[in-house]
């Protein structure tokens, strides 16, 4: 089923032989996923067009990180990432992804995510063993299939990621500490709420002619 969705049909189906990249006037895309806070799943954020995988992990930082609290993300050339087939309505996209036999125990590791709900981004599920892609959508249909719809699968090997190491999480240490870059700090809604009430004062004031300027 074709998708309208561009950050589906960027990527490379696994029901179909991935061909080389054509040469292209323009440095290719990759996948950016950040994790919000400690304990929680990274999830897919957007993409950068970079010439290679560590200058979009540069690039990445700078795009995503800079007024959204994080404390890791990682990025992928999108051809490392291999997609389910689309589903629609209540249909379930691991009941489109087949199921193999004797499916042994993997020397490579691939990460898993889904799509709960449309509109959303993809969220890192976990991690499966697996010789080929293939593998890897039978053993996530095994491991993460519970039955609730899931729109689409996503599944990257490991060893593809350019993760955040220990050391560079602490690019992300100070920003707690700087609240003006938040929104919220501002306390734009308490402001307005003042305003509003010393305009209703000053009104009811010129009203009785109590008011002097």
């Amino acid at each position: 089923m074709n998708s309208i969705d561009p950050r589906v049909n960027r990527l490379p189906q696994i029901s179909q032989s991935i061909s080389s990249k054509a040469p292209l006037d323009q440095f290719g895309t990759f996948e950016v996923f950040v994790q919000p806070k400690e304990g929680k799943p990274f999830q897919h954020e957007g993409i950068v067009h970079a010439p290679n995988l560590e200058m979009a992990y540069v690039l990445a930082k700078e795009a995503f990180t800079r007024r959204f609290t994080c404390v890791s993300l990682y990025v992928v050339d999108t051809h490392e990432v291999f997609v389910s087939p689309m589903t629609e309505g209540d249909n379930n996209a691991y009941d489109l992804i087949p199921e193999l036999t004797n499916l042994k125990q993997g020397n490579q590791s691939f990460e898993i995510y889904h799509l709960v709900k449309r509109g959303k981004q993809h969220v890192h599920v976990g991690t499966v063993a697996a010789n080929s892609v293939e593998e890897a959508m039978a053993n996530a249909r095994v491991k993460f299939n519970t039955g609730k719809v899931i729109y689409n699968v996503w599944a990257i090997a490991t060893e593809a990621i350019r993760f955040t190491s220990d050391e560079e999480k602490e690019l992300w240490l100070t920003l707690p500490e700087k609240k003006f870059r938040d929104a919220s700090d501002y306390k734009g809604g308490d402001k307005l709420k003042n305003f509003l009430e010393r305009t209703k004062i000053k009104i009811n004031q010129l009203k009785d002619g109590s008011y002097a300027s």
